[in-house]
């Protein structure tokens, strides 16, 4: 076999127009994509056998003598690629040395709770499910944080991976994601905050993410909790009272549900609630750490995506007549 993996490689340099028109030749062909799997320790031969079995139209000889005639045969890199039409065996050669794989995208979206998170992975047929088994404590332990809850600890972001790879995978690169945006956030509170913790933060700027139906008022709706802590009244804001209901809200939010004591309940419950109840984005977290200067205690609901904010309840109360109750 050496024997004639040598001839063959003579022959490609002897012949150089003959190699020319071979290493140029297309071995995909027209509208077909072939995929091809590389596994750990694969060798250059088993490369070349590989992409024969995907349905290469070359010979298998000839491009194992090409890898070695290149001098690249010990770059390629394992991982998970897609031929396209017109690959040529020089195309083939850079795209396997370059690790170029197939690249698929996950968009984890500002405000989704960890409920939807779960949801998405599993709907994405590309990525290995390797969390799908796992409880939420022990998916944690996976990720180097056991004991910490899951809720609002990944950044929501667009994130690229390769066809094959674990959901655990890009789960840890959304939790470091957000660790430094919560580190960065955190570093450039102002001075009177009543957040104690960078975690403290994290909270607030969950809540807030879920309260702003119009970016200019964030910042306000900030502002207003900061008050509200320092003034050591409840919260009050509905987010939690839902998050708390679980999948028991139908999407209608009543008085009892108000009454219903929860852990998230900041109608029943003084400050901020245990966890996260979503996933903020880089604006939230700034806005929690940075709230608007405000003599605001309450807002409400406008209709139209904004607030109307308030620094007395009998204010806030016409303002609830007005757009909630129409009167």
């Amino acid at each position: 076999m050496r024997r004639l993996l040598v001839l063959i490689a003579l022959v490609l340099i002897v012949s150089g127009g003959a190699a020319y028109w071979w290493l140029n030749q297309p071995i995909v062909a027209a509208g077909e994509t072939l995929e091809l799997a590389i596994e750990p320790g694969t060798t250059p031969r088993g490369v070349a056998r590989d992409v024969v079995a995907t349905g290469a139209r070359v010979d298998a000889r000839l491009l194992y003598a090409w890898f070695r005639v290149s001098g690249q045969d010990r770059a390629i890199k394992a991982g998970n690629y897609e031929i396209p039409p017109g690959t040529t065996p020089i195309g083939l050669l850079q795209k396997l040395a370059r690790g170029e794989e197939a690249l698929r995208a996950l968009t984890l979206v500002e405000g989704w709770n960890w409920r939807q998170v779960r949801q998405a992975l599993a709907r994405e047929d590309q990525l290995r499910p390797d969390s799908a088994t796992l409880t939420d404590e022990a998916l944690m332990a996976q990720l180097g944080r056991p004991g910490v809850h899951p809720e609002g600890r990944f950044f929501p972001d667009t994130y690229t991976y390769a066809k094959g790879s674990s959901d655990l995978a890009l789960l840890r690169r959304a939790l470091h994601a957000m660790d430094r945006r919560l580190e960065a956030a955190w570093a450039q509170r102002a001075a009177d905050t009543p957040l104690q913790s960078a975690d403290q933060a994290l909270i607030l700027a969950s809540i807030v993410e879920k309260e702003t139906g119009q970016a200019r008022d964030r910042g306000q709706i900030a502002g207003v909790f900061a008050n509200r802590l320092r003034a050591g009244m409840l919260l009050q804001t509905d987010p939690t009272v839902i998050y708390g209901l679980g999948e028991k809200f139908d999407g209608n939010l009543r008085k009892r549900d108000l009454q219903a004591d929860t852990p998230w309940n900041t109608y029943t419950r003084a400050g901020l609630p245990p966890t996260p109840i979503a996933m903020p984005g880089k604006a939230a977290l700034l806005a929690a750490v940075q709230p608007d200067a405000t003599r605001a205690l309450y807002f409400v609901a406008k209709g139209d995506g904004s607030s109307h904010f308030s620094a007395s309840l009998e204010e806030h109360n016409r303002a609830v007549n007005r757009y909630q109750r129409g009167q």
